[in-house]
């Protein structure tokens, strides 16, 4: 069959149809190309968003601090003009271009007007030189040679400044004073003496062949007299004189000799000393230790001398005390105090000084009746027996084996159980250290080392356990440290160098050490 011919409806109708279809097609594409669009208008706006993210300082540096550096750098110009160069309060010319460096590193006008500021500096000087302001003429030097003006301009400036100060301070008449000084012998101690007066002149001429000269005899000299009182055993006048031409002139020729001179005089005094305590001289023992330490204060062996000393000096206390003879007693105590000893052996001392007073008072007395006395001695003795079972041989004052014993002695000095008491603590009170110690009981051995001492002064076993103490206190003070226990650790520090812990030793200085590294970081 034909086709039929389309109506003109129908004709329409497809034009109709075949519109609506481009049109519909033409939507999609608009809206495929709207997407794509906002999806780029997304990505850079991210990127933007990561760019300011990135970049927020410079970019607020750029915004807010450019202003003010232009400010900085006006009133820098402004003070320059003016000829402000520098003040104490921030507003000269070198504070404000110094603060604009400090907000841009890189600015070339704070660079070029701190340079123009040290030229101006040195402009200043010069004129104060010219009208014989030597002190402005000096800051102003000084200023310049700050801001890094070229060496030559400022050594022309100060060179001119020296001969003016020559002229001025009539450098010729200090010369003749300081050779008149050396002329006398007059070396160091007063502003009119020799070196003190060279010094000056050098100050003002430098490389003045007669000051130099003049300082180099008169430090010749004061030398000389250092060695000489090295050999007379004088070694803290030798090591001041030392010490002062140092300051002088620390590369002198004769420094080096002298300064040996003066340690071989150091080592005999303490090689003396050593002799003086093992021959139990005390007073020659201390003379030759302070002798030492008034030239060097932190030498060792002379430091652990002296507390030997005071150790046996605090022994001799408690010996006299026991005989009663309190005068002498006070007077050795003195002496121990005199050498440093420590705080609680002192306080020990004391007591045993007290306990013996109140013996001889108690002797004094009228006597009780026989059975009252004998009840009253049992009671002590009594006492006597629990505390020395209870380890309480010195402490607490009062109410230690000690202090009972002290008043039955009192009470009935010729009696067999007192001596039988007496004979007793002193053995007990050496076994009560060792076992204390064996147990790191530092603070118990401590006490027992205390009676022990006390009942038997001068004995040479009780010094050797006071240096094995100090060393357990070191031991326990180092492991409690690693425990954290900061403030036990410097307890035991302080009990170690009380107890005669030498200071120099490898254990002492290792707690030293690490407890200033444990204070350093709180």
């Amino acid at each position: 069959m034909s086709r039929q011919a389309p109506t003109p409806h129908e004709d329409a109708a497809h034009a109709a149809l075949r519109r609506v279809r481009r049109e519909g097609r033409w939507w999609r594409v608009q809206a495929w190309h709207a997407r794509r669009i906002w999806r780029w208008a997304l990505l850079v706006a991210a990127g933007l968003f990561l760019l300011l993210v990135a970049f927020r300082a410079p970019l607020a540096n750029w915004f807010w601090n450019e202003p003010q550096v232009e400010q900085l750098l006006d009133r820098g110009d402004r003070a320059l003009a003016a000829g402000h160069l520098s003040a104490a309060d921030g507003s000269g010319a070198r504070e404000w271009y110094q603060a604009a460096l400090a907000l841009d590193s890189d600015r070339s006008q704070a660079r070029e007007g701190l340079a123009r500021t040290g030229q101006a500096a040195l402009a200043q000087a010069r004129r104060a030189l010219q009208a014989e302001d030597l002190d402005a003429a000096q800051r102003g030097l000084d200023l310049a040679r700050e801001l890094q003006v070229p060496q030559r301009d400022a050594d022309a400036v100060a060179d001119a400044l020296r001969a003016r100060r020559q002229s001025g301070a009539g450098f010729g008449v200090l010369l003749g004073r300081a050779e008149a000084a050396l002329q006398a012998k007059r070396l160091d101690g007063s502003d009119d003496s020799a070196l003190p007066l060279f010094q000056q002149a050098l100050a003002l001429a430098p490389n003045h062949l007669r000051a130099l000269e003049g300082r180099e005899d008169a430090l010749t000299e004061l030398l000389l007299q250092a060695r000489n009182a090295a050999a007379q055993g004088d070694v803290a006048r030798a090591a001041a004189l030392v010490r002062r031409a140092r300051v002088f002139d620390a590369g002198h020729v004769d420094l080096p000799a002298t300064e040996a001179a003066v340690n071989g005089a150091l080592e005999r005094r303490l090689q003396l000393g050593q002799q003086a305590l093992k021959a139990r001289r005390w007073d020659t023992a201390a003379r030759h230790f302070n002798a030492v330490i008034a030239a060097r204060p932190d030498e060792p062996m002379a430091q652990q001398g002296l507390q030997q000393v005071g150790d046996a000096w605090l022994n001799e206390a408690n010996r006299l005390a026991g005989d009663f003879r309190f005068a002498q007693a006070e007077q050795m105590l003195a002496r121990a105090e005199a050498t440093g000893v420590s705080p609680r052996a002192l306080v020990t001392a004391r007591q045993s000084l007290n306990q013996a007073r109140q013996a001889e008072r108690a002797l004094a007395t009228p006597r009780a009746p026989r059975a009252r006395r004998e009840q009253e001695l049992q009671e002590l003795l009594q006492r006597f027996e629990l505390a020395q079972a209870q380890g309480r041989f010195l402490t607490p004052p009062g109410n230690s084996a000690y202090d009972a014993l002290r008043a039955a002695q009192a009470l009935a000095p010729r009696d067999a159980r007192v001596h039988d008491a007496a004979r007793q603590l002193l053995p007990a009170s050496r076994d009560c250290f060792e076992d204390r110690l064996r147990e790191n009981r530092v603070q118990a051995a401590g006490a027992c080392l205390g009676a022990w001492q006390a009942l038997s002064p001068g004995d040479g076993a009780a010094a050797a356990a006071r240096q094995r103490l100090a060393q357990r206190w070191l031991a326990v003070g180092s492991e409690r440290l690693g425990r954290g226990d900061v403030a036990f650790a410097r307890a035991a520090l302080q009990a170690a160098t009380e107890l005669g812990s030498n200071p120099a030793s490898p254990e002492h200085l290792a707690l030293e050490q690490r407890l200033q590294d444990v204070e350093a970081l709180r």
